[in-house]
C-alpha cells in the first residue's frame, strides 16, 4: 500500500492516514505490524516524526516532520493550551456521521480526563485530572431511513463538520457520545446496534470519522499552509447510500470559498 501524500517541503510531510492504520507501534496493539511512520520513512526513503496524532480507526491528515528541529518548531502550534479559536495558529476539520438529529449549530465545552501515564481517556478514574475540552459543531446534513434499529420505528443519522479547539485524546469521540449522538463505528463510545447496521447492510465495518482539513502557520516561511484530504470511498459509498452526499458536496463547495469557520 503506498501511501497518499497531500502535503510536502523541505520540513514537512502530510499523508492521507487510511482507516485501521497505526501512527506508530503502541501497546495497546502490540501484534499490528503495520504502522504510518514505518511506511511512510520506506516510501520516502527518510525518518520521519509524527507531529500529532490520529487515532487508528480514524483516517485523513496526518502530518510529519523531517527533523527533529522541525519537529520542535511546529509542536508549540498544536501544543497550545488555549480554549479559544482566536488564540490558535492551528486549525484541524474532521467529517462524522452521527446518530440521531444532531444541533445545527453546537460550542461543546465539555472535560476530558487525562490519567498520570499522560494518556487522555475521557472514561478514566481515580485521581484523574480534568482538562478543558472544547469542539465547535456544524450540521451539514441530516436523513432518516425507514429501519427500526433500536426503540422508533425509523432511525435518523447526521452529517457533521467537527473542529476540536483543544487536542485531548479521543475528544471528538467522546464530546459526541456526551451529547448523545455517537460517531456511527465507533466500538468504544458508540451504539452496538447501529455499528452492526452499517456494517450489515452498508458494507462499512470503519469508524465513519476522518480528518478531512488542516490548517496551520507555517513555523519557517509564516506562510499560511492548508492540506485537505478526502474521506475514503467506503465513507463516500456511506453518503451515497444515505442520500447524504449532496449535502457533502454543497458543503466542500462553501468550504473551498470562505475562510476557516
Amino acid at each position: 500500500m503506498t501511501l497518499e501524500i497531500l502535503y510536502e517541503d523541505s520540513q514537512y510531510i502530510a499523508i492521507n492516514k487510511p482507516a485501521g492504520l497505526l501512527v506508530h507501534r503502541s501497546p495497546i496493539d502490540k501484534y499490528e505490524t503495520e504502522f504510518a511512520v514505518q511506511k511512510l520513512r520506506d516510501q520516502i526513503s527518510q525518518h520521519v516524526h509524527p507531529v500529532h496524532r490520529l487515532d487508528k480507526p480514524t483516517s485523513g491528515v496526518l502530518l510529519f516532520a523531517k527533523d527533529k528541529t522541525s519537529l520542535r518548531l511546529i509542536r508549540s502550534l498544536f501544543d497550545s493550551t488555549s480554549t479559544l479559536p482566536g488564540d490558535k495558529a492551528i486549525y484541524k476539520t474532521y467529517i462524522a456521521v452521527v446518530r440521531g438529529y444532531s444541533p445545527e449549530d453546537l460550542e461543546i465545552d465539555h472535560p476530558v480526563k487525562v490519567r498520570s501515564d499522560g494518556a487522555d481517556d475521557s472514561s478514566s478514574n481515580n485521581g484523574d485530572e480534568a482538562k478543558p475540552a472544547k469542539t465547535s459543531l456544524h450540521q451539514i446534513g441530516k436523513v432518516e431511513i425507514p429501519h427500526c434499529i433500536e426503540t422508533y420505528p425509523t432511525s435518523r443519522y447526521s452529517l457533521v463538520e467537527l473542529k476540536p479547539v483543544t487536542g485531548r485524546r479521543h475528544q471528538l469521540r467522546y464530546h459526541m457520545k456526551h451529547i448523545r449522538h455517537p460517531i456511527i463505528g465507533d466500538a468504544k463510545y458508540g451504539r452496538g446496534r447501529h455499528n452492526r447496521y452499517f456494517r450489515e447492510h452498508f458494507d462499512s465495518d470503519r469508524l465513519l470519522l476522518a480528518a478531512t482539513g488542516l490548517e496551520f502557520v507555517h513555523p519557517t516561511t509564516e506562510e499560511w499552509v492548508k492540506i485537505n484530504a478526502g474521506i475514503g470511498d467506503t465513507f463516500t459509498s456511506v453518503l451515497y447510500t444515505l442520500g447524504l452526499h449532496k449535502a457533502y458536496e454543497t458543503y466542500l463547495k462553501e468550504v473551498r470559498q470562505h475562510a476557516p469557520r
